[in-house]
């Protein structure tokens, strides 16, 4: 709904950017200044056609365990915090919160403010920076979205402005029911009573969309879980990758679902068939997740299938973990110093201290075509056995660094690299996937399905957003101050 917004307002003529105090996801992005973000501010930042940059996301909460989350405060790490720990610090987040909303806001004429979770988590309130004390930062109205497919959705409105604070009360100037299936005005009972309740008007209802195109935030949509892996046929490509607890930058792989003849699976399971193409993804954890293989037999299965001719990708934590042996020094990830990987590739890598976050450009060493990427790493990889690399990397700055990338082994059967988006390259996908269709006697593509560019995808959001809510509703709001905020 901010991306909506987002564009939305950009469309009439506004400069707009988002923004979001702190984001918990380990689906993230690297900006031009190699500051870490939360994918879904880069996205949002793309729908304004303005650069992401570390301001719209100042605090990023990336999980690493059931507990405790790495906290990177304006792109770089800080440390590894559990809850009690990181709400101590909040406090004194809360001035880089309030310097970045300013610059903003500063610097464009509206400011799309997105929350989390919801505002009357009343347990977490003391220590919240991201929802009604960010709205009160900006002076800004406030709408509260409420996601009517999951139920309750008039319970959740009246129930938040029950529990949220008094004096926060008056910033909620409207309701927009999201994801709504079936006949509009079966709604109108409830609209009506929330207006009398309440007294606050009910904006609009988004119809559900299932195939928006739009990158996920962080996780599988439940429309993408219940469609994963049911399109599989004889004369289709079949790629897998591994659902690990701690996945990360899942959203590398999404490009694949709009090709018509390629089937992408998530697994969760160990399943009883072997694809094309097993993609070891990346992970906020590591060594966790390498120990998931073992426990799940899912190494046994990967042995299999290299037996069986698949081919195997790891992209970043999945490709450390192909390696020999993984050492941690420092015990950024675990107590323990150092653990034997697949040994798929004779590497060994070293956790360090220092994370490695780059945009990059890369040239495919074997088609020679050039892609765009990011780096998002804590560890060096170094092959003990003779390798191809897999690209020539440029990392981006005011001293560009060029490195061989990544190893390719048995004729390009298995090969790793750190590189995030690659496969987000149009021109490169479709090589990958001719390559497959060759082996597979398939006709191959001359084109790419699906929208030709991203900002087409925007516009038909915010298309869908514009013609069902009241406009001179949300005008009105706007004009009210000079930032917006979406909950």
């Amino acid at each position: 709904m901010t991306a909506a917004l987002c564009r939305l307002l950009t469309q009439d003529g506004f400069r707009v950017a988002p923004f979001k105090a702190q984001n918990m996801s380990n689906n993230s992005y690297v900006t031009r200044s190699g500051g870490e973000i939360g994918r879904a501010q880069a996205v949002q930042a793309e729908a304004c056609g303005i650069e992401p940059t570390v301001q719209m996301n100042p605090i990023l909460l990336k999980p690493s365990s059931d507990v405790g989350a790495q906290v990177v405060l304006l792109g770089k790490p800080v440390k590894t915090m559990q809850a009690g720990e990181y709400q101590f610090h909040t406090s004194s987040f809360l001035s880089q919160v309030r310097q970045c909303l300013e610059s903003l806001m500063n610097e464009y004429d509206v400011v799309v403010i997105e929350g989390a979770g919801s505002p009357a988590e009343i347990n977490l309130q003391e220590h919240d920076i991201v929802n009604m004390r960010t709205a009160e930062m900006a002076d800004a109205p406030v709408i509260l979205v409420g996601d009517i497919d999951r139920g309750g959705v008039f319970a959740s409105f009246v129930g938040t402005m029950e529990l949220i604070q008094p004096h926060y009360r008056s910033r909620v100037k409207a309701f927009l029911i999201n994801k709504f299936r079936g006949e509009r005005s079966l709604l109108q009972g409830g609209i009506d009573f929330l207006l009398e309740r309440t007294g606050i008007p009910n904006l609009g209802v988004i119809p559900y969309e299932s195939r928006l195109d739009l990158l996920e935030e962080d996780g599988l949509s439940d429309e993408r879980i219940k469609s994963n892996g049911k399109w599989i046929h004889k004369k289709s490509i079949l790629i897998d990758v591994i659902w690990f607890p701690r996945i990360s930058n899942f959203t590398d792989f999404l490009s694949f679902d709009r090709e018509p003849d390629v089937t992408l699976t998530y697994l969760r399971q160990v399943p009883d068939r072997f694809p094309d193409v097993l993609i070891l993804p990346g992970t906020k954890s590591t060594i966790s997740d390498l120990n998931y293989l073992h426990t799940s037999g899912f190494n046994h299965w990967i042995d299999s299938c290299i037996e069986y001719g698949v081919q195997i990708i790891g992209i970043c934590g999945g490709y450390q973990m192909m390696g020999s042996q993984i050492q941690d020094p420092f015990m950024i990830e675990s107590n323990v110093t150092e653990i034997s990987g697949l040994g798929i590739l004779k590497t060994v890598t070293v956790f360090d201290p220092e994370k490695t976050t780059y945009q990059v450009t890369a040239v495919h060493l074997e088609s020679g075509i050039e892609v765009k990427g990011y780096e998002i790493h804590m560890g060096q990889t170094q092959f003990l056995e003779k390798a191809d690399p897999v690209f020539k990397l440029t990392r981006r700055g005011n001293s560009p660094v060029f490195l061989d990338e990544g190893g390719s082994i048995s004729t390009g059967q298995i090969w790793g690299t750190y590189l995030h988006g690659i496969f987000d390259c149009d021109s490169f996908r479709l090589y990958f996937l001719n390559q497959l269709r060759t082996k597979k006697g398939m006709p191959l593509s001359h084109q790419l399905s699906g929208p030709a560019t991203r900002l087409e995808i925007y516009d038909r959001l915010a298309e869908l957003v514009r013609s069902n809510i009241d406009l001179d509703l949300f005008y009105r709001i706007l004009n009210q101050k000079s930032a917006a905020h979406v909950s």
